[in-house]
C-alpha cells in the first residue's frame, strides 16, 4: 500500500508537536507518561518549596513535587507531588516538610500502613520540620539586619558626598572645580597663543629647516673632501711606521744592535748582578769600617774581612 505524501506530512507534523509538547512538559517537571500517583496537601506557608523538589522516603527519592500554588480564595499554599507506584502511602500517612543537607527545601514521607493505599486526588496531612520555622527566622532575621547595616553606611555615604559638594571652603569641592575651571580656560588661552605664534613664525621656521639641510650638504661634502684628501695619505704613513716597527722588533729578538745583545746576551746581565752584588758589599763595608778608608789618617791599617 502506497502512502501519499500529504499522509507522510500529516504524520511527521503531528510527531513534531507531540514531542514539542513532551519536551516542555518534561522541561517544567511533568512527565506525560508517568503513572505516579499525584497527592494533594496544603500548607499555610510554603518555606521556599519549589517545584521539582524531591519527596524522599528514608532518605530515599520517591517522588517529587509537582507545583506549588495560593489558595487564594482561603489563603494558604497547594501542593501537589507524585509518588511512585508501590510505595506504601497510606491515606492515613504524612508529608512533612523538611530542611535538606544542601540547606534545599524538600518532603518527607511519614508512612502509617494502618489505612488504606492513597489515589491521585486524594488530600493528605503534613508537618513542617522541627526547628525549619526557626532557621527561616534567624535567616531573614540576618538578612534584615545585613540590610540595615548595608542601608546605614549607604546614608552615610550620601551624608559625606552632600557635605562634600556643599563644602564652600577653599579645599572644598566648588573651589577645586572653580579652580579646575581657571585652569583650563589659562590652557585655551595658551594654546590659542602658541597657535598664533606657530601661525606667524611658519616662514621663519620653514626657512630655518632649508638653512639646516643646506648646512648640512656642505658638510657632508666637507667631510667627503677631507676623506678623499688625507685619509689615503694617512693610512700610508701608518702603515709606513708599523713596517719600521716591526723592523725594530725582529732586529730585537735577533740581537742586534746594543739593545738587542742586552736583550738576548745572560752574559751582560750576569756581569751587571756581579757588579751589583759586589757595590752592595762595599758599600755595606763602609758603613760598617768607615776608618778602613781613610789611611793618611789611620795609624793602623785595619785588614778586610769578609762577614760571615
Amino acid at each position: 500500500m502506497k502512502i501519499s505524501r500529504e499522509v507522510k506530512t500529516a504524520i511527521l507534523a503531528i510527531s513534531a508537536i507531540a514531542l514539542f509538547i513532551f519536551g516542555f512538559n518534561y522541561l517544567k517537571g511533568k512527565d506525560i507518561l508517568d503513572n505516579s500517583t499525584k497527592v494533594y496537601t496544603k500548607f499555610e506557608n510554603s518555606f521556599g518549596l519549589v517545584q521539582s523538589a524531591p519527596v524522599s522516603l528514608d532518605g530515599l527519592q520517591v517522588g517529587k513535587v509537582v507545583s506549588v500554588a495560593n489558595d487564594y480564595e482561603n489563603g494558604g499554599v497547594i501542593v501537589v507531588f507524585s509518588v511512585n507506584d508501590g510505595v506504601p502511602f497510606t491515606k492515613t500517612s504524612t508529608v512533612k516538610l523538611i530542611k535538606d543537607l544542601l540547606g534545599g527545601i524538600s518532603l518527607a514521607l511519614v508512612i502509617d500502613k494502618s489505612g488504606k493505599q492513597v489515589e491521585s486526588g486524594d488530600y493528605v496531612k503534613n508537618m513542617v520540620g522541627v526547628g525549619l520555622v526557626d532557621k527561616l527566622e534567624e535567616s531573614l532575621a540576618g538578612i534584615s539586619t545585613d540590610l540595615t547595616s548595608t542601608l546605614k553606611k549607604a546614608d552615610s555615604m550620601m551624608t559625606s558626598i552632600n557635605t562634600l559638594i556643599n563644602d564652600d571652603s577653599d579645599g572644598g569641592l566648588k573651589a577645586a572645580i572653580a579652580e579646575l575651571t581657571l585652569t583650563m580656560k589659562s590652557f585655551k588661552n595658551t594654546s590659542y597663543t602658541l597657535n598664533g605664534m606657530i601661525k606667524d613664525d611658519r616662514s621663519k621656521f620653514n626657512k630655518m629647516i632649508d638653512s639646516f639641510a643646506i648646512t648640512g650638504a656642505k658638510f657632508g661634502k666637507v667631510a667627503d673632501s677631507l676623506e678623499q684628501a688625507r685619509f689615503g695619505e694617512t693610512m700610508k704613513n701608518l702603515n709606513k711606521t708599523l713596517d719600521g716597527l716591526n723592523g725594530v722588533l725582529a732586529d730585537l729578538k735577533k740581537g742586534k744592535g746594543s739593545m738587542g745583545k742586552l736583550l738576548t746576551n745572560d752574559s751582560l746581565y750576569n756581569n751587571l748582578s756581579g757588579s751589583t752584588k759586589e757595590l752592595e758589599a762595599l758599600l755595606k763595608d763602609i758603613k760598617l769600617h768607615p776608618k778602613r778608608y781613610f789611611r793618611i789618617l789611620s795609624k793602623k791599617e785595619i785588614p778586610y774581612k769578609e762577614e760571615e
